[in-house]
């Protein structure tokens, strides 16, 4: 665990979904005005997620499918992933959502340089048309909790089962078929250093 100014950067390593999400729910309940901001950053087992507003389409395949209480549609979450989650008192830094989403993907933008960009209307980052990062939160009195993944270097298989955020036939890429070639691990800390230094900016 680090500290870098006010925000907490926890690496919790493989962490089964559920477990992470109560624990998001119950930090979120428990915090006060003082309670430092928290980053985690953990890989997940293979698990489909699926937001709040959406569906919840039939298995296709074994892997386990939660609903959970984020915004967005289903995305897919396993090894090789790097995943944050933002624990992030919005209200506190006068941070709208909007902007918040904004950097959220500007974190990614600036980690994986020009080829990545955003599309209009459907919230993430993109290379070439392919969705290499998924975003979803949820804001709770002000406070900000879920967040992004990012693919780095995993089997990109079980997104074929889906219609990825619910675009039929969006295709997907990650960081490895782009040349890069850092663990999931290295690239969720300097995600997280980037995501520091734009909520301080």
């Amino acid at each position: 665990m680090t500290v870098v100014e006010d925000i907490v950067v926890k690496r919790l390593g493989s962490v089964d979904y559920s477990a992470a999400w109560e624990a998001m729910r119950a930090f979120t309940k428990a915090r006060d005005e003082s309670t430092p901001d928290e980053l985690w950053l953990l890989e997940h087992p293979a698990v489909y997620t699926v937001g709040q507003g959406a569906p919840v389409p039939q298995a296709r395949n074994a892997i386990p499918v939660v609903k959970t209480d984020r915004g967005g549609d289903i995305t897919y979450h396993g090894p090789g992933q790097a995943v944050i989650y933002t624990l992030v008192d919005l209200a506190r830094r006068s941070i709208k959502v909007k902007r918040f989403v904004w950097l959220l993907e500007q974190a990614v933008i600036d980690l994986l340089g020009g080829r990545a960009e955003r599309k209009a209307g459907a919230p993430g980052v993109y290379v070439d048309g392919a969705k290499i990062a998924a975003l979803g939160i949820r804001v709770v009195r002000g406070r900000a909790y879920h967040g992004l993944s990012l693919n780095v270097d995993m089997d990109l298989s079980p997104f074929t089962a889906i219609d990825p955020c619910g675009y039929p036939g969006l295709r997907v890429t990650q960081m490895k078929d782009l040349a890069f070639s850092d663990s999931a691990e290295r690239v969720g800390s300097r995600l997280s250093e980037i995501l520091v230094e734009r909520l301080d900016a």
